[in-house]
């Protein structure tokens, strides 16, 4: 099954042009690597009902899987799970779970990471880290479990 991927980048300065967003390009570029058709991307600020609608159009274009990078610490604007939250049918704990205790093997300070993952319609939602390495270390820790995933999601047969 071909996986149309959504990117959005949640950053305050970056929807306003204060410095470049690099954190969706790098998702992007790894999204291509597995294999992934990008078919939508946004930037918005650290707003909750941007994050959401950012969310909803990108589901609305056809996207099965929705990456954001930002918003996933402990700042006051850091609201990006809690948008999530409020629009998910389930949230996935296990994704989150991988990602901080991989990432604990790379710097102590994920344990501050608020990433998660969970269902939004049919589509799956993996909230990622904005530092863009994170991002893509973060994703790679889950991507195994993604195709999957979306198969059950879309009502694909399966073996299981």
């Amino acid at each position: 099954m071909q996986i149309d991927a959504g990117i959005i980048t949640i950053s305050d300065r970056a929807s306003k042009g204060l410095y470049d967003d690099l954190g969706g390009p790098a998702l992007k570029a790894a999204a291509t690597g597995y294999g992934w058709r990008v078919t939508g991307e946004a930037l918005v600020p650290d707003e909750k009902r941007d994050i959401q609608r950012a969310i909803r159009e990108l589901i609305a274009k056809g996207c099965h899987l929705i990456l954001t990078t930002g918003g996933t610490g402990v700042a006051p604007r850091d609201v990006t799970p809690e948008a999530v939250r409020e629009i998910a049918l389930r949230e996935l704990p296990g994704f989150g779970e991988v990602m901080r205790m991989e990432s604990m093997k790379i710097t102590r300070n994920a344990i501050l990471s608020r990433n998660l993952a969970a269902v939004v319609d049919q589509a799956l939602v993996v909230c990622l880290p904005g530092k863009p390495s994170g991002a893509v270390e973060c994703l790679g820790f889950v991507v195994g479990a993604i195709p999957h995933c979306i198969e059950v999601l879309q009502a694909v047969p399966t073996s299981c």
